[in-house]
């Protein structure tokens, strides 16, 4: 019997997968419990409507990660910061500070997990680091430090 998941089933697969199963196992497990429902001609065209309309907001999303890379490659966002004798700074200029800035400058929300340093920035400059903002979409850009 052919059923299609509503939720991940293990030994059967992962939700939303069209698998074929014996009838017994079908009927008096996977309906029953509510695990799958059967793939009628209707839910099976439904469920190409769903996976399509999934596909086009994937290459939404895509395209708007890859416009956003193009505006935000090679800039540069400014952070001020408290500095003692010696510009030296008193810790260190955090990937949440650097978010915090981009949100002001760029009105961009960025995690501050998507934000990598080459390393931890100490001193007074500019420093390289990178935004992922789509998986395979990572956004090189600088940091200018100042002091406050």
């Amino acid at each position: 019997m052919k059923v299609i998941l509503l939720q991940d089933v293990k030994g059967s697969g992962k939700k939303g997968d069209l698998v074929n199963v014996a009838d017994g196992y079908a009927r008096n497990f996977l309906l029953a419990k509510g695990l799958a429902m059967e793939a009628t001609a209707g839910a099976i065209n439904n469920k190409k409507t769903q996976d399509a309309a999934k596909a086009h907001h994937a290459q939404m999303e895509l395209d708007n990660a890859k416009a956003e890379k193009e505006r935000l490659d090679g800039q540069t966002v400014h952070v001020t910061a408290k500095a003692g004798n010696g510009g030296k700074l008193f810790g260190a200029v955090t990937a949440k500070e650097i978010a915090s800035s981009l949100k002001q400058e760029y009105k961009l929300e960025v995690d501050k997990k998507k934000i990598t340093l080459s390393s931890e920035i100490k001193a007074f400059g500019t420093f390289s680091f990178d935004v992922k903002l789509h998986n395979g979409v990572v956004a090189a850009m600088k940091v200018q430090v100042s002091e406050q």
